[in-house]
């Protein structure tokens, strides 16, 4: 784990979703935060389900899948490929709740890490800064859901044998 560069966490949240809520300013105040780079190998765990952490995470380089062991067979069901840029953990850290899934690296992975104690302190500082922040994993979440709300109708149908599939 090393102190990431400043300026290549500026250029990542800039072509970042998140950079597109947070902007100059705030992209700056947020780089500032990020305390550490982790390295991860091919299928070394972020956190495991159950885990809680004062973190959440934007992936730098590489590709990492969230997943869930089926409790029968025991194998990994992936739910989730998280791409550069993404942002992994944060509704966790924003509820300070266990992780509902476990997230694995697939192949070498880099990992921005941000701490609450390097966060918690914006609230007060950056409230604007705050704000957009929320805006954007609020969104993240918004479209998630629609997504899941198409893929459940995309079924529904399917099994219902309606014309509309």
């Amino acid at each position: 784990m090393e102190k990431p560069d400043i300026k290549k966490v500026k250029q990542l949240l800039t072509e970042a979703p998140i950079g597109k809520y947070l902007g100059e300013y705030g992209i700056d105040v947020f780089a500032e935060c990020a305390s550490v780079e982790l390295k991860l190998d091919d299928n070394e765990l972020l956190f495991q389900q159950g885990d809680t952490d004062n973190t959440f995470y934007i992936l730098k380089r590489g590709r990492v899948a969230r997943f869930v062991k089926d409790e029968i067979t025991g194998r990994e069901k992936i739910i989730h490929i998280f791409e550069r840029g993404d942002l992994i953990g944060e509704l966790g850290f924003i509820a300070q709740q266990a992780h509902s899934t476990s997230v694995k690296a697939l192949g070498e992975a880099v990992i921005l890490c941000f701490k609450e104690e390097d966060i918690q302190p914006l609230i007060i500082k950056e409230p604007e800064v705050m704000y957009q922040f929320m805006k954007a994993v609020v969104t993240r979440v918004h479209h998630t859901l629609k997504d899941v709300s198409r893929q459940q109708m995309a079924l529904s149908n399917y099994i219902s044998g309606s014309p509309y599939r």
